[in-house]
């Protein structure tokens, strides 16, 4: 839950109503922003699969993290419906996602619900991210808050941020940052509770923040304080089922997204970059043969085949590191018989792109076969070598 760019402006604690003159705090990137990219960063170190936003708001977070590679789910909880569903549009695949799919799966669902209330669906998560959401429970919420975050959801990390009410004072007018706040705690207040949490939960906890305080009143701390808590896992521990199933969250959004681990993008995408490639190759062929003299032409056609090993090995687009030239120019060379020109799937699996797509040259050749033409033995694809319009 999230205070604007203009927070910390709304009531003011007698003992500060005598200086209205202090300067506002502009915090670049905004505050919220610092939030974001902290949780950015943690994701970028620890590579969770699952990740789960509880008191997700207008979905921001989820948003920024749907482009990390290694997350496969994602969760946002919040108690405001109507927000939850005007905000699950811009969370859906777009023309893009289709066109370049991810390498792993990505499903997105945003619950209506609450932080203190237990739903299975969020058993099992790397980790659970909780941006400035205990300061709007109540004490009969709080105290259930660690209950269920870490005694019955459990998640490998969970990431806990809150305002310092220490740095209050350096803001104009201020008592509570939002109106909504039932508490705001200073940093001893908000890391004796941590502890304790953690201590009871076989967690551990490091504390650290964002939003830097101005010069001279370093001694404040952070803006917001944030709890980094990861959970001790012992040898004689283990992962148990004997949670039931408990689905109290409504679902109001879900998305999936397409990804290489779906056998129709896969395919696609391999046929597309096959394509590439066999293009590639051929106009590479063909300039050559321009540029070649009648006489050298001719001593080249003494056989019935024409050998590419020397006009189809020059390197260009994609950078190739040592070993993946090295592999791709062993590899059989593309040939041309009269007017028809063939590229043995050997040399098209020794390419990086086409070769992450499929296992094997037999799995190469399966997902291609219903797009391209292939030799007799099946070896090969064929193309005709004039054809300006490609279509194969």
């Amino acid at each position: 839950m999230e205070e604007s760019n203009t927070e910390c402006k709304n009531l003011v604690d007698d003992s500060f109503e005598e200086v209205p003159s202090k300067k506002v705090i502009e915090f670049k990137p905004p505050l919220y922003r610092q939030r974001y990219y902290f949780v950015k960063n943690l994701v970028n170190k620890h590579k969770p699969k699952k990740v789960a936003d509880l008191g997700c708001g207008d979905s921001s977070l989820i948003w920024m993290l749907k482009f990390h590679s290694c997350i496969e789910q994602l969760v946002g909880v919040d108690i405001d419906e109507d927000k939850l569903q005007w905000k699950g549009s811009k969370l859906s695949p777009f023309m893009g996602d289709f066109l370049s799919p991810r390498d792993l799966n990505l499903t997105i669902t945003l619950y209506h619900g609450s932080a203190v209330e237990r739903d299975s669906r969020l058993l099992g998560f790397d980790l659970i991210t909780c941006i400035e959401l205990i300061e709007h429970l109540d004490s009969e919420d709080l105290a259930m808050f660690p209950k269920v975050v870490f005694g019955y959801l459990s998640p490998a990390m969970v990431v806990i941020s809150t305002p310092n009410c220490e740095f209050n004072p350096l803001f104009p007018t201020v008592t509570l940052r939002d109106s909504d706040h039932k508490f705001e705690w200073n940093r001893l207040q908000f890391q004796t509770w941590a502890l304790d949490v953690a201590g009871r939960y076989n967690y551990s906890v490091e504390f650290t923040g964002v939003g830097e305080p101005p010069a001279g009143a370093e001694d404040v701390g952070y803006c917001t304080q944030i709890g980094i808590f990861q959970k001790n896992i012992t040898k004689t521990e283990s992962c148990s089922s004997e949670h039931h199933s408990e689905h109290i969250y409504k679902a109001v959004f879900t998305a999936s997204y397409p990804s290489l681990q779906q056998k129709k993008f896969r395919q696609l995408v391999l046929i597309n970059e096959v394509f590439r490639e066999i293009q590639s190759m051929k106009h590479r062929f063909v300039q050559n043969l321009k540029l070649q003299d009648d006489r050298e032409f001719a001593k080249s056609e003494q056989s019935d085949g024409i050998d590419l090993s020397k006009t189809c090995i020059t390197f260009h687009g994609p950078v190739f590191t040592e070993a993946e030239k090295t592999n791709i120019e062993s590899s059989p060379k593309p040939f041309c018989v009269g007017d028809k020109f063939y590229v043995p799937l050997e040399r098209l699996f020794a390419y990086p792109k086409v070769n992450r797509l499929c296992d094997n040259i037999e799995a190469l050749k399966t997902l291609i076969a219903d797009s391209v033409g292939l030799n007799s033995d099946g070896s090969a694809v064929k193309v005709d070598l004039h054809d300006d319009s490609d279509n194969y």
